[in-house]
């Protein structure tokens, strides 16, 4: 096979195409998310929307623009991320013999806490009021969330985002599976916790979903109250260091009732 030349004009086209590749899936989950919460089964979560106000046009197409910002940056970074793979930097593996079957879906897990740690420390340092006006300012500029906020950062946010699972798979062996899964955990989670309507199951099984996961209550507690609730997957972290902050009242009933 031929060895696959980066030089300026390739590195241009394989950004080019991996940006219109998130740009599609951004626009294509997004829409297909909100249709199916917000028309074909709003009648069913009306409930369960957490503002039932209208987002302004000039708020959406705010989002919109910073996420598709958002998208050459995470395209650079992703054509960055496969040129160390190709030179053979990267842990990435492709035989399934090399690790046990159940190595991927603990590797899944492994890169998840760290990708989350990451973010829950960065976080709070971004809502430092000198650092937050220039890195997560644009973020919280959507008071009530929607499914276009989920990649809306200023792109020195998007920058602090898109260096983390580079740097992980340096170090931890995933195979490919596992790196596709993430991804599209990545693209899920933060669609949901952004959408504004709560879609754990109730009863105790919500319940304890809800005390390990963050959704769309949890999330939507920080965007309001701001200085809490800054865990990206996971709620541990806040509840070790005492940043977990209480559910609205229409959240707790989705989660006990």
């Amino acid at each position: 096979m031929q060895e696959l030349n980066f030089n300026i004009t390739t590195t241009i086209v394989m950004v080019s195409v991996l940006f219109l590749i998130i740009v599609i899936r951004y626009f294509v989950f997004s829409g297909a998310y909100y249709y199916t919460t917000f028309v074909l089964f709003r009648k069913r979560l009306l409930s369960r929307i957490l503002d039932t106000n209208p987002i302004s046009p000039g708020q959406i197409r705010s989002e919109v623009s910073y996420s598709i910002l958002s998208a050459v940056i995470f395209a650079i970074f992703g054509i960055g991320t496969y040129w160390l793979w190709y030179k053979g930097f990267t842990a990435i593996y492709q035989d399934l013999g090399l690790y046990p079957l159940w190595y991927i879906p603990l590797s899944v897990f492994i890169v998840l806490f760290i990708q989350d740690t990451y973010y829950y420390w960065v976080h709070r340092w971004m809502h430092i009021p000198k650092v937050y006006r220039y890195f997560h300012k644009v973020h919280h500029n959507s008071v009530q969330t929607s499914v276009w906020t989920s990649f809306s950062f200023h792109p020195l946010e998007t920058l602090l985002q898109a260096i983390i699972i580079p740097l992980i798979i340096l170090w931890v062996p995933l195979h490919t599976y596992a790196l596709l899964a993430i991804l599209i955990i990545m693209t899920i989670s933060a669609t949901i916790n952004h959408a504004g309507v709560e879609i754990y199951p109730k009863g105790k099984y919500g319940s304890w979903v809800g005390k390990l996961i963050i959704g769309a209550t949890h999330h939507d507690v920080h965007h309001r109250k701001f200085l809490c609730n800054y865990g990206l997957y996971f709620t541990f972290w806040d509840r070790l260091m005492g940043t977990e902050r209480e559910l609205s009242s229409k959240g707790k009933k989705f989660l006990k009732r």
